[in-house]
C-alpha cells in the first residue's frame, strides 16, 4: 500500500486551519464575556420607569433633535429634566414638557464631569439617570467616526488572514508559473534549421524515440535520457529545440535556468518537483531548460543561506533527473554557453546522455542562411552574391546573421532605394564586424588624417603581400571605435593555423606601427590595439603550441593557475623576442614596397576609401616595375 503524501500544502494548510480556529475561539470567548458583563450591569441596576424605560428600549426618538449643552444645563438648574440617558457619544435628555434631544459627548468626557459626580448621602435625584452602553448615537462626525471604527475592527480581523493567504498565493504562483505545456506546437522542422548537422542527428534519436518507442524497446536499447546542446551566443540552440518540438509531435515544456530560483525558502525544490510532476503526467513531454548555467555549481565552501539554497535545488533536480521515481517518456534538453558552469553530477551519462557543440556555420551555411533570411526582402536577386557574403561573414553566428540582413534592409531605406542590393548588404556586414561611420573624421586634423591614411595602408599593403587573407577594402571612415579599418576576409572556415600563418598575422597587426615608422620616424597611440592582439598571439604561441626558437615544447596550460603565473616571466621573454624579430620583418617588408605605401596612402587622403583591387594593382605594377629595372641593370653591368 503506497502512503499518503506528506506534501508542502497538505502541512502547511494544516498550520493555517489550526491558526484560522484558534482565532474564531479567541474572538467567540471575548464575546461572551462582554455580554455576560452587559447582562449583570442591566440586572444590577434599578427599576426605570415612564420615560427612562423607553429611552433604555428604543433610543430613536432622542436622535432627532440636537441641542447645545448650555440649554441642558439650564433644563437641569430649573429642575425640567426627568430622565438623562449616558451613552458612549451622546448625552439623551427627556423634559417635564415632553422634549426629548440629545448633546454630543464625545468618549463621554462632558458627562464624566458634570452629571457622574457622587451625590450627598441625603441628596435626591430630580431625575432618573439611564446608563446606556450600548447606545451609538450616529449623527453628524459621530457617524464617520463609527463607520472608522467599525472599519478598523475588520481590518484587525481580516488583515492576519489576508497576508496569510496572501503568502499562500503568492508561493503557489511561483511554484507554477514558468512551466507550462506549449499550447500550440511549434511549425518549425529540422529542415527549417541550417547547418548544426551533428545536433540536427543527436536531436533526431530523441525523435524517433518519442515517435516510434517500439525501435528501441524492441533491441532492448535504453532510449537517451537528455541532450545538452552546447555552443556561443546566437548559435541556434533555441531554435533546436523548437525543432525538435515541431518534429516529434509531443508535449514540451520550455524554460529557463532561472525558473528553479525563488523568493521563498523551500519553494525552489518545491518548482523542480512540479515541473517533473507535469512532465510524467503529460508523457511523451520534451523539457527544454534554456540558459542552464542559471543553475551554477553546488558548492562546499560554507556559503550563506543563498548558496545553501542553490545546493538543495540542484540535490532535488538531481534526484528527479536519476531517482526512485520512473522518468518513462521524459525527455530533457538542455542548452547553455558555459558548460563548466553546471554541476558535473548533471553532466554525467544517465542524466545528459550526449553532449553536442553547436558550430557556428560553415561557408556554405552562412550563403544559405543569408538566402533564407533575404528572400523576406524586396531585393534585386540577380546582383547579390551569397557566396562572396558568405565569405564576408566568417565567424558570424546565425543570429548576427539575421540582423545582418535586417541591417541591409535599413541602410537600403535610409538610402532612399527601393530596393535591397549587393551594395546595402555588404555596408551592412561592414556595421555588424567593425561599427556604424560615426563621423569622428570632422574632428581629426590634417596630420591626423595622413597617419591613419599611412597606418591603415601599412596593415592593407602587408597582409596583401603575405596573403593571410582577401583584402577587401581599406578606408579612413572611422567605424566604431577604430579611426580606419583594413578588412580582410578570409577565403575558408580555419580550425588550425600552422605557424607560418600566426606569424604572417602578427606582421599584419604590427603593419601599421612600422608604416608610420617607415614615413615619420616615429610611432603614435594607434598602434595599442594592434600589440595587445601582436602581443597575446605571440604569447600563445611560446607557451601554448611549442613554437619556441629555443625548441622548448612545454605548455604553461598544463600547470595550475596559480604556478603558471609564476613561469611566465620566461614565455613573455621569448613571447618579445619573437615579437622583435617579426617586427624587422615587417619594418623590411614595407621598406621594400615603400612607393606602394606612398600610393595607398595617397589615394586614402583623396578618396578615403580604396578597394582590395586597386592595392592588388599597385603591388603589381611595382613589382614589375623593379623587375624591368633589374633586367636593365644585368646587360650595363655586362
Amino acid at each position: 500500500m503506497k502512503p499518503a503524501k506528506n506534501t508542502f500544502w497538505s502541512r502547511y494548510g494544516r498550520y493555517v486551519l489550526l491558526g484560522v480556529t484558534a482565532t474564531a475561539f479567541a474572538a467567540l470567548v471575548t464575546f461572551l464575556h462582554l455580554r455576560h458583563d452587559q447582562q449583570r450591569n442591566v440586572q444590577g441596576s434599578p427599576v426605570l420607569t415612564g420615560v427612562a424605560s423607553e429611552m433604555r428600549k428604543d433610543t430613536s426618538a432622542w436622535t432627532h433633535q440636537e441641542r447645545d449643552a448650555s440649554e441642558m444645563l439650564r433644563d437641569i438648574r430649573d429642575h425640567n429634566v426627568t430622565a438623562v440617558g449616558v451613552s458612549p457619544n451622546a448625552i439623551l435628555v427627556s423634559t417635564e414638557d415632553g422634549a426629548k434631544y440629545y448633546v454630543t459627548d464625545h468618549n463621554g468626557a462632558f458627562s464624566n464631569a458634570l452629571l457622574l459626580g457622587e451625590m450627598k448621602s441625603d441628596a435626591r435625584s430630580p431625575y432618573q439617570l439611564v446608563y446606556l452602553p450600548d447606545a451609538n448615537i450616529h449623527t453628524g462626525s459621530a457617524r464617520w467616526m463609527d463607520a472608522f471604527d467599525k472599519a478598523r475592527d475588520a481590518i484587525s480581523v481580516l488583515l492576519p488572514l489576508l497576508l496569510v493567504g496572501g503568502l499562500v498565493w503568492f508561493m503557489r504562483r511561483e511554484m507554477t508559473s514558468g512551466a507550462r505545456l506549449l499550447e500550440k506546437t511549434p511549425a518549425l522542422s529540422f529542415e527549417d534549421v541550417i547547418g548544426a548537422g551533428e545536433a540536427k542527428a543527436a536531436l533526431s534519436d530523441i525523435q524517433a524515440y518519442l515517435t516510434n518507442p517500439k525501435q528501441f524497446t524492441g533491441l532492448g536499447v535504453r532510449a537517451p535520457c537528455g541532450i545538452l546542446m552546447t555552443g556561443g551566443p546566437g548559435v541556434g540552440k533555441t531554435r533546436l529545440a523548437q525543432a525538435l518540438a515541431g518534429e516529434c509531435g509531443a508535449n514540451f515544456i520550455s524554460i529557463t535556468g532561472s525558473y528553479f530560483s525563488a523568493k521563498y525558502y523551500g519553494v525552489g525544490i518545491q518548482k523542480v518537483k512540479h515541473l517533473f510532476e507535469l512532465a510524467r503526467k503529460n508523457a511523451p513531454t520534451v523539457i527544454f531548460i534554456d540558459e542552464a548555467d542559471g543553475l551554477s555549481k553546488r558548492t562546499d565552501t560554507g556559503g550563506g543561506p543563498v548558496e545553501a539554497e542553490s545546493n538543495r535545488i540542484i540535490n532535488q533536480l538531481l534526484a528527479e533527473m536519476d531517482g526512485f521515481e520512473s522518468n518513462e517518456g521524459v525527455i530533457i534538453v538542455a542548452a547553455t554557453n558555459h558548460p563548466d558552469n553546471l554541476d558535473e553530477a548533471l553532466r554525467r551519462p544517465g542524466r545528459f546522455d550526449r553532449t553536442v557543440q553547436v558550430r557556428l556555420p560553415d561557408l556554405e551555411d552562412r550563403a544559405d542562411i543569408i538566402r533564407f533570411y533575404a528572400e523576406r526582402l524586396t531585393s534585386k536577386g540577380d546582383d547579390i552574391d551569397f557566396n562572396q557574403l558568405a565569405r564576408l561573414t566568417t565567424g558570424l553566428s546565425p543570429a548576427t546573421l539575421a540582423m545582418v540582413v535586417n541591417q541591409a534592409g535599413l541602410v537600403a531605406r535610409k538610402a532612399g532605394d527601393d530596393t535591397v542590393a549587393a551594395k546595402h548588404f555588404v555596408e551592412a556586414i561592414k556595421i555588424a564586424r567593425i561599427g556604424d561611420v560615426n563621423g569622428a573624421e570632422r574632428a581629426l586634423t590634417e596630420d591626423e588624417r595622413t597617419r591613419i591614411a599611412v597606418h591603415e595602408a601599412g596593415h592593407g599593403l602587408v597582409a596583401a603581400l603575405l596573403g593571410t587573407g582577401i583584402l577587401e577594402e581599406v578606408t579612413i571612415l572611422p567605424r566604431g571605435g577604430a579611426l580606419g579599418v583594413a578588412l580582410i576576409t578570409k577565403t575558408q572556415d580555419k580550425h588550425l593555423y600552422r605557424e607560418t600563418e600566426m606569424r604572417n598575422e602578427i606582421q599584419v597587426l604590427l603593419g601599421g606601427r612600422n608604416a608610420e615608422l617607415l614615413m615619420f620616424s616615429e610611432a603614435s597611440s594607434g598602434a595599442a590595439q594592434d600589440l595587445q592582439e601582436a602581443s597575446r598571439i605571440s604569447l600563445d604561441m611560446v607557451s601554448k603550441f611549442g613554437f619556441n626558437a629555443d625548441g622548448n615544447l612545454f605548455s604553461l596550460a598544463a600547470l595550475p593557475a596559480q604556478y603558471a603565473g609564476l613561469q611566465m616571466k620566461g614565455a613573455i621573454e621569448h613571447a618579445n623576442i619573437l615579437l622583435k624579430d617579426l617586427n624587422d620583418a615587417c619594418y623590411g617588408l614595407l621598406h621594400d614596397n615603400a612607393p606602394v605605401l606612398r600610393a595607398i596612402a595617397d589615394e586614402l587622403l583623396e578618396s578615403e576609401t580604396v578597394p582590395g583591387e586597386t592595392v592588388y594593382r599597385l603591388i603589381e605594377q611595382h613589382k614589375a616595375a623593379r623587375d624591368g629595372l633589374h633586367l636593365a641593370e644585368e646587360p650595363a653591368a655586362a
